[in-house]
């Protein structure tokens, strides 16, 4: 079964729905319930978006709440920080994840700060949504897997769907908090399917919620947006390796949940940490570290990492070769056993 699917197998009477749908239903039924709520970024309105997340809310809720904004990451965001310290809930829409680093003064001096600097008094609700990931055959600057700059960043919360049900109601949970979210779309899950119901979505566990997408014993496998079908295919394939492998999908990368991913590496013994962005100073060193500090006496080998190279991204047709596949992370829990036996020291792949 695919990740797109698994969260709602056993459903009946839904037909399938692309995770850009459920995306523009949460922005939808997000801007029909609050007044307060404004879309904002390049060619949002007329356009309806690159990926057309946002086709046709213009029309239905006004230029005024679904605005067009001139190509200026950094005014589009400085205009967003002024909307939410009056009252309102401004959603950016950043076009790609390597344009969003225009505005990065705005989100590391402001955006990430203005509750701490009032000492809470002024909370600022801005989502800024960041398509983000490889997979889609895109060049520099259109594939970046940005997420090590916003986990590094206190006053963020970051987080990811990848399932079509997770992309409605992580959305809907991000647009509805206090704090400042970065909600990364992995851009290669916009079309994937599954049997959601737009006309009755069901809510998502609040953000800071990570959960078992399969069960395993042998090894966890811990993983987040585009990489989390990767691993469920990779659970899949192991089996004929007599490996029975457990795939914890974060959702959530801030705030972190340490129960749920400890919980699963200390029953399996053994973990490896999979995503697309870089390996050194990437995401899974963090998580790696926490793992390691909370269940070393449960770990039977040291954590790994499958991650991508440490390069700027490559050109499509080398894009495969980059990011974690299949056979890497196969590689890597070969390895797990291999060291429990003994074997070679951890490290990345």
């Amino acid at each position: 079964m695919s990740t797109a699917t698994s969260t709602a197998a056993g459903r009946t009477g839904t037909k399938p729905a692309t995770m850009a749908q459920a995306l523009q239903r949460a922005l939808r039924d997000s801007l029909a319930e609050d007044p307060a709520v404004h879309v904002m970024g390049e060619d949002v309105g007329t356009l309806g978006g690159v990926f057309r997340i946002t086709d046709g809310l213009a029309k239905e809720f006004g230029e005024d709440r679904v605005t067009d904004t001139p190509l200026a990451e950094a005014g589009i965001l400085g205009t967003a920080v002024g909307m939410a310290m009056y009252g309102l809930r401004p959603v950016v829409e950043m076009q790609f994840d390597a344009f969003a680093y225009p505005a990065f003064e705005q989100l590391i001096s402001h955006v990430a700060k203005m509750r701490n600097r009032t000492k809470g008094a002024m909370p600022l609700p801005l989502t800024i949504r960041v398509p983000y990931g490889g997979g889609i055959g895109g060049v520099e600057h259109h594939c970046d897997s940005s997420e090590a700059y916003y986990i590094a960043t206190p006053g963020l919360h970051v987080v990811t769907p990848a399932t079509v049900e997770d992309a409605y109601g992580l959305l809907r949970a991000s647009i509805a908090s206090d704090d400042p979210v970065i909600f990364l779309e992995p851009k290669r899950l916009y079309w994937s399917k599954g049997s959601w119901n737009p006309e009755a979505p069901t809510a998502v566990e609040p953000i800071g919620k990570a959960v078992v997408r399969r069960t395993g014993r042998s090894a966890t496998l811990i993983t987040y947006g585009p990489s989390v079908p990767v691993c469920m295919e990779a659970a899949e394939a192991a089996q004929a390796e007599g490996w029975d492998l457990e795939v914890v999908d974060l959702r959530s990368l801030v705030p972190f949940d340490d129960e749920t991913v400890c919980a699963s590496v200390r029953r399996t013994g053994r973990a490896v940490v999979v995503h697309e962005s870089g390996g050194f100073g990437g995401p899974g060193g963090e998580i790696a570290a926490r793992v390691t500090e909370r269940c070393f006496h449960h770990l039977e080998a040291p954590v790994l990492r499958v991650a991508g190279f440490d390069i700027p991204y490559p050109p499509p047709m080398l894009e495969r070769h980059h990011l974690p596949g299949v056979d890497r992370i196969l590689d890597a829990v070969a390895r797990l056993q291999w060291e429990s036996e003994g074997g070679l020291e951890g490290g990345s792949v």
